[in-house]
């Protein structure tokens, strides 16, 4: 039975709580929350133990569940690292390079296991799109929010454009070239909405765009790529392929065209069935699965460090032409 601590009872950590409970071989010991309104609720609501200190909840357990703000997240990873705990952290990792470059040597010492919580790994109409994504050339991100308090301790990028930065850095297998970016705090300090093009050496361009003060959600992934297009609706858990068809290929909708060289060619439209599934639960599985087991995390502190490090970069630009602007 795996003892786990939850660290931080707000939003993100009542979800964690739901999906502990359903989880088999996990027993949740308590939670820390310093708010006395939000841990009167959740103790009501959960019936846990809530724990005053931090440190006095880890010492009883094998795991923490970091769901604090991420102002906090490397001082209760570094405390849980240094007690041999493993960590659930959700993302980003931490705020600063620096606490990253610092929570990678630790957790090395210490030789625990780290996950951090880029749910969309576990998306299910991500995941059905796996198989088919090759080399991508082009990628088109649109990540749009209505406006919400939470999380505005960071800017857009880091609460929500981080998610296809760790996206793209998972099917791009390439070093970053070039990034252009800029942003725009509308109603926080920091940028509330920006967009970003983002050159890896291998020839592909992403384009992200995300937003905070959007009218309407959009959660949505366009990959280009040699002789296929795959449309990834994160929101609507729908995967949409457009390919040249492929003699294996069956149960698809096909039509010839004609090309330039006057030769023609079959295009394959299908809708890959989507294995319905909680990708919350699944990342919280797969993380006492590498615990249980001992197997390498599905999102580890370097996946975690490096996706935070091109948001910083994304930052520093958007700074950077904030600064011109204002001259």
């Amino acid at each position: 039975m795996l003892k786990i601590g939850v660290l931080g009872a707000g939003h993100i950590g009542k979800f964690h709580l739901n999906n502990w409970k359903e989880i088999e071989n996990v027993e949740i010991v308590g939670f820390f929350e310093p708010s006395d309104e939000i841990a009167a609720e959740v103790g009501k609501t959960y019936q846990i133990k809530r724990y005053l200190s931090a440190e006095d909840l880890l010492d009883r357990v094998d795991a923490a569940d970091i769901d604090a703000p991420t102002n906090h997240h490397f001082a209760l990873c570094e405390m849980a690292v240094r007690k041999g705990k493993h960590v659930f952290v959700e993302k980003p990792i931490v705020k600063t390079l620096e606490e990253g470059r610092k929570l990678i040597n630790m957790v090395r010492e210490a030789n625990v296991k780290v996950q951090v919580g880029h749910v969309e790994r576990f998306n299910p109409a991500f995941l059905s799109s796996k198989k088919y994504i090759n080399q991508p050339l082009f990628i088109e991100v649109h990540r749009l929010a209505q406006f919400n308090p939470r999380g505005t301790e960071v800017s857009v990028i880091l609460d929500l454009m981080i998610h296809d930065i760790d996206i793209i850095l998972s099917i791009v297998k390439s070093d970053v070239k070039n990034i252009y970016a800029s942003g725009v705090g509308v109603i926080t300090e920091t940028p509330d909405i920006a967009n970003v093009r983002i050159e890896f050496h291998n020839g592909c361009v992403a384009n992200l765009t995300s937003s905070r003060i959007s009218m309407k959600k959009m959660r949505k992934l366009r990959i280009f790529q040699k002789d296929a297009y795959i449309g990834i609706d994160f929101l609507e858990k729908k995967t949409e392929v457009i390919k040249l068809k492929h003699p294996s290929d069956s149960d698809v909708f096909s039509f010839d065209i004609d090309t330039p060289d006057g030769s023609k060619k079959t295009i394959a439209i299908s809708n890959p069935k989507i294995q319905d599934s909680n990708a919350m639960k699944a990342e919280l599985e797969s993380f006492v699965d590498a615990v249980v087991n001992n197997k390498p995390t599905a999102v580890n502190e370097i996946d975690g460090y490096l996706a935070l490090e091109v948001a910083h970069k994304i930052l520093e630009k958007t700074h950077h032409n904030k600064v011109l602007a204002a001259n």
